[in-house]
């Protein structure tokens, strides 16, 4: 009341005095409000209640946030981040993104902007984190204009372009039984040390692409150099490497494959030609699983609960072609076959969400032939329009052969095989070795530039 009747008294002085009015408070009030306007008006938040070896619970935030909403944590001037992965009447569940989360009971908890990346065309030759901040030592990353969030649905099917544009890989073997388009999908199937790896690193010098992005998930942290300094030596300025390695947490191993594909998104839609390479999808869906299981989802299938199954098509739909006018992201999946079961219910999932599989088997591998590739498992589900019609014909031909070569083996073995009895046989028995040593191809190998006339030249 003082204030107000003090308001009254001197405004009229004011006026005849010639300067201007004095502020009244609501004028003062409105002034504070607009010094804050950019901040949020109301800033919610929540308390620690529960931690858990793998993640921790919050009261206070149920009824604000949504699963998979980004919170965090302030711990000794430092953010600890985490995602909200279950939320009941009173409380949130919170997986952080690290493994050493300092925390305690009544530890405040707040609300996050959701993850986005900025990407640019200068992060081409540069080795990243989850979280897209550089970890080769070459100074901080350029910030593009625009932001993309990490998770974004797939262009609408109606819309994407078609697959019809044939790509030499320079791997022979794939060339010939297993060719790939751009925007196609495919999977390497295989188990431990049968030659995965060095595969993807023979894919990954193929010229016909614009960009490589790669995602190297729960790999051993020496083979991370292994792979940027040897496998993309040749290729480092136009590549791009998102590296998640074995000794970090779920949370993150689950994020780098979808900050990988975030960053191949970016470059498609400036019509570049894209190779997306994944290695490895299981690790992924291992990571999905730790995440799952501390939501409290139960297992299912083989200990994987199910939203680890809904999560690989969400993801990996997001590869292919683009709209017309953009460009494609052609993808390489690395599979990791537990047990060499390729019924493994990950592998059965990603065989039937991708366009083809190329299979490794360890008895080729055992045998000295690399790529260990079983071209009678192998298949591209785009092949046909990757070949032409003679090529169909011919590449028909010689898996007739390798077949009848390997369902005779044990005949052979044992001394029941007859020279002249049948032409076929003769044939497969004269050709199949030559073949096989035709497709053996090692990194350090000359690029193939056309399989057909180097097998033919092998042949003859």
């Amino acid at each position: 009341m003082t204030a107000t009747a003090a308001d009254r008294a001197d405004g009229p002085a004011a006026d005849r005095a010639g300067g201007p009015p004095p502020a009244s408070l609501l004028d003062r009030l409105a002034d504070a409000v607009g010094a804050t306007a950019s901040e949020p008006a109301v800033r919610v938040s929540g308390r620690v209640t529960d931690i858990r070896p793998s993640a921790f619970a919050v009261a206070g935030l149920s009824r604000f946030v949504r699963l998979g909403e980004r919170v965090g944590c302030p711990v000794d001037g430092r953010m600890v981040a985490g995602e909200v992965v279950r939320i009941d009447a009173g409380t949130a569940v919170v997986k952080p993104y690290d493994t050493d989360v300092e925390i305690g009971i009544g530890s405040v908890v707040e609300r996050l902007g959701p993850l986005a990346l900025h990407p640019d065309p200068s992060w081409k030759g540069r080795l990243i984190d989850v979280f897209a901040r550089p970890i080769d030592g070459d100074g901080p990353l350029a910030a593009g204009s625009v932001g993309r969030p990490l998770r974004a649905a797939p262009p609408p099917a109606v819309h994407r372009d078609r697959v019809d544009q044939p790509v030499r890989t320079g791997v022979r073997v794939i060339d010939l039984f297993t060719p790939i388009c751009a925007g196609q999908r495919i999977g390497v199937f295989a188990g431990s040390g049968v030659g995965k790896t060095t595969l993807l690193s023979m894919l990954a010098a193929a010229a016909e692409f614009d960009t490589i992005v790669v995602a190297l998930v729960g790999e051993r942290g020496r083979e991370v150099r292994e792979f940027v300094e040897e496998a993309l030596s040749r290729h480092r300025d136009r590549s791009v490497a998102v590296v998640s390695t074995a000794d970090e947490s779920p949370m993150r191993r689950r994020l780098a494959p979808v900050t990988a594909m975030a960053i191949a998104e970016y470059f498609r839609d400036r019509g570049e030609k894209v190779l997306l390479i994944l290695d490895s999808a299981t690790r992924f869906a291992h990571a999905a699983r730790d995440v799952a299981l501390a939501a409290g989802e139960p297992p299912v299938s083989r200990g994987y609960p199910p939203s680890v199954f809904t999560e690989l098509p969400m993801l990996l739909e997001r590869a292919g072609p683009g709209a017309k006018g953009a460009g494609s992201i052609t993808a390489v999946i690395s599979v990791l076959v537990d047990g060499d079961d390729h019924n493994d219910p990950i592998a059965d999932a990603i065989r039937g969400i991708l366009d083809g599989h190329i299979v490794l088997e360890r008895s080729i591998a055992e045998a000295g032939r690399y790529p260990a590739v079983d071209v009678l498992k192998s298949i591209s589900r785009l092949s046909h329009k990757a070949r032409s019609p003679d090529e169909l014909k011919l590449a028909g031909r010689l898996r007739g052969l390798v077949s009848r070569y390997e369902d005779t083996r044990d005949l052979r073995m044992m001394g029941g095989y007859t020279p002249g009895a049948d032409t076929d046989l003769d044939q497969a028995v004269a050709l199949v070795p030559k073949i096989y040593e035709a497709l053996i191809q090692g990194p350090a190998d000359p690029v193939s530039q056309d399989a057909y006339r180097e097998l033919a030249a092998a042949l003859t």
